[in-house]
């Protein structure tokens, strides 16, 4: 009786230590959530079954990790997090609106223009931005170009003025954009593209 009990109470510990866990907090986004956790967010997308990034206060994510998660304590304090900024949370954010036609000031899904892009995509991402691409320009905090990360806003002056047009930043060179010289969202090339890279006008970060 000794040893069977010994042997339940070491599987019940190996269960609880195999299923860890994270409630979510008021507040909390799956990006916050990716960044305290260490765990990308597409990973958790995967694991809790999640068509979206839309989550709810009190509900419980499984992390996939041997201990169990709690608020965001001293792993929010390990610098180890670029990768949930990369191409998981962001692209998984920026690729569900991809292809959809361009639009001048469209802002659903029968066209939609830049800032209406970098709307949708941010507001996945539990962050809400303000309607125009001039109003974008004026949150966050500047980022030079050596210091751009996946998930930055980036502008450009096509129009003759500052912050005609915005994208949001993927890493590797490449920005995600509504388009409308092709007419639809897409992932393109930021600064080896000469029309962009000679209307550049800067960035602003809006994910911490």
């Amino acid at each position: 009786m000794k040893l069977s009990h010994v042997l339940l109470t070491a599987l019940a510990l190996s269960g609880a230590a195999s299923a860890a866990t994270y409630t979510v907090k008021p507040g909390d986004t799956l990006y916050s959530i990716a960044k305290a956790t260490g765990v990308d967010a597409s990973t958790l997308m995967k694991l809790n079954k999640l068509s979206s990034t839309t989550i709810n206060v009190g509900q419980k994510l499984s992390t996939g990790g041997s201990a169990p998660a709690t608020a965001a304590a001293p792993r929010a304090t390990t610098a180890a997090s670029p990768a949930p900024r990369g191409n998981g949370f962001v692209r998984a954010a920026a690729t569900r609106y991809l292809g959809i036609r361009y639009v001048l000031g469209g802002s659903g899904n029968g066209g939609i223009d830049c800032s209406s892009y970098t709307m949708n995509v941010f507001r996945q991402m539990g962050v809400n931005l303000p309607r125009t691409a001039a109003a974008q320009w004026r949150v966050g905090s500047p980022v030079s170009r050596r210091d751009l990360r996946p998930g930055d806003l980036v502008f450009f002056n096509t129009m003759g003025r500052t912050a005609s047009h915005v994208g949001i930043y993927m890493g590797d060179g490449m920005m995600a954009n509504a388009n409308s010289y092709y007419g639809k969202s897409m992932i393109e090339p930021l600064f080896s593209n000469s029309y962009w890279a000679s209307r550049y006008d800067g960035a602003r970060r809006v994910l911490n």
